[in-house]
């Protein structure tokens, strides 16, 4: 049997996903990168974007996730994402997605300009629902 990994998607509320998985392909903020069993030790930001696992031999043996960004940790054969928000593509609903994207701009048109701190975490709520509906997009959901 070929080697496997131990791969963990965390976020603070819960873990999203664990599972031994042939191969982790992840975007970090100087592009992408995968990991295999037996990779040196890593520590990486990600960037927001997608998450592939691979956990069989044939194509359609990929599991997809949309992530907000965070940190990839390799360790000996096991992986953990670290991300603030991350779903399964397959749980992503493009219509809440495309609500929630319309949703933040219209609140951020009527922000007045003095209100720094609301204005960043809208500008974080519309990359979210956007990397949503990108991966979504990406992957046929």
């Amino acid at each position: 049997m070929a080697r496997t990994l131990l791969c963990e998607i965390v976020t603070p509320e819960r873990i999203l996903y664990t599972s031994e998985v042939r191969m982790v392909v992840a975007t970090t903020l100087g592009g992408e990168v995968g990991i295999l069993p037996l990779h040196a030790p890593l520590v990486t930001q990600l960037a927001p974007g997608e998450v592939r696992l691979q956990f069989g031999d044939s194509a359609s043996e990929w599991e997809f996730f949309s992530i907000s960004g965070g940190y990839l940790q390799v360790h000996e054969d096991k992986v953990i994402v670290l991300a603030d928000d991350a779903i399964a593509v397959s749980q992503i609903d493009m219509q809440r997605a495309k609500e929630s994207v319309d949703r933040v701009k219209e609140l951020l048109a009527e922000l007045p300009p003095d209100s720094e701190d609301e204005r960043q975490e809208f500008l974080r709520d519309l990359s979210w629902a956007e990397t949503q509906l990108k991966t979504a997009e990406k992957r046929g959901a």
